[in-house]
């Protein structure tokens, strides 16, 4: 994914596993840290998610029990789902000794992503279906969302005419920015810029008709995109909890304030608690980080149709 590398070591260096799968750490987002896996000149990485949990940019020094599981589970189902119609940089999500030549150290089991690598777009593609968290804040001053005019008379939680494609840029540090089409369109170019449009709002409307048939609601979400082999992939994650606003569609009919089973419960806490936004964030109480888990688990079954495995 074309990054700097921070770190070199092997996998015995970093969890003290013992074995000789060698990995090079060129990258420790968020949630996910991302390694190269053996020969370079095969570009293969391994991307592992952990538990850690973020909210408005602030890694939380709590972490969310099986939070990383339920999110490779969730993409494995969305990219299975998504098949051919979207190309992506799936080799095989949970990689076996087949996958690897190596055993796959039990810490990382069912976290790991074997990916090829991709030189990724330095924009997040963000697609709304529904009027929401900044792009509600934004309306209410302007009539706007990311500058395009929107139909007055609007609410949150209303549902748009047609989804919405508001990227923003990929901030390495501080705050993602919120930008224009054309905006976009000067940074990776016009035609990647109008590919990357197109096949977000795709993806979302699969994932959003899906989502429907299970009762929950896909307000918005982001995607990340590569360019692998001259082609665009999508990348990272796919219409997780971590990347959407998913609603309960019964109590959003009904009217009423929507169970979200995502990280909104999280940022509301933070924001009840009076937290400036600045590190170090405040402590989170077992029921808030027991709470979203329970979410997570709850919003992977019912879209996927699985069990969730611990």
């Amino acid at each position: 994914m074309s990054i700097n590398v921070k770190v070199e070591l092997s996998w015995a260096d970093y969890r003290d596993m013992g074995t000789a799968l060698k990995l090079k750490l060129i990258h420790s987002g968020k949630v996910r840290d991302l390694y190269v896996l053996g020969d370079p000149e095969e570009k293969l990485l391994l991307m592992v998610a952990s538990d850690r949990v973020s909210a408005f940019d602030v890694v939380m020094a709590e972490e969310i029990r099986d939070k990383g599981k339920v999110l490779t589970a969730m993409a494995e189902f969305w990219f299975d789902y998504l098949g051919d119609r979207i190309p992506n940089h799936i080799v095989a999500a949970n990689p076996t000794l087949k996958d690897l030549g190596e055993e796959l150290p039990d810490e990382f089991q069912g976290r790991a992503m074997l990916v090829r690598e991709a030189e990724m777009l330095p924009i997040e593609c963000i697609v709304r279906g529904y009027l929401a968290g900044s792009a509600l804040k934004e309306y209410q001053k302007s009539q706007t969302v990311h500058g395009q005019k929107i139909p007055h008379g609007m609410t949150g939680g209303m549902r748009f005419p047609e989804p919405l494609f508001t990227p923003s840029t990929k901030a390495e540090s501080g705050h993602d920015v919120n930008i224009s089409f054309d905006a976009a369109a000067r940074i990776v170019g016009a035609e990647t810029a109008a590919k990357v449009r197109d096949m977000s709002i795709q993806i979302y409307d699969i994932g959003a008709r899906k989502a429907e048939e299970a009762g929950v609601i896909i307000a918005d979400t982001k995607f990340e995109f590569g360019i692998i082999d001259g082609e665009v992939a999508l990348c990272d994650e796919v219409l997780t909890p971590d990347s959407s606003r998913i609603w309960e569609a019964s109590e959003l009919l009904a009217g009423g304030e929507p169970t979200a089973y995502d990280k909104q419960p999280l940022r509301d806490w933070l924001e009840s608690v009076g937290w400036n936004k600045m590190p170090p964030p405040p402590s989170l109480p077992v029921a808030v980080q027991e709470s979203l888990r329970n979410r997570y688990i709850a919003v992977y079954e019912r879209i996927s149709g699985r069990e969730f495995l611990s």
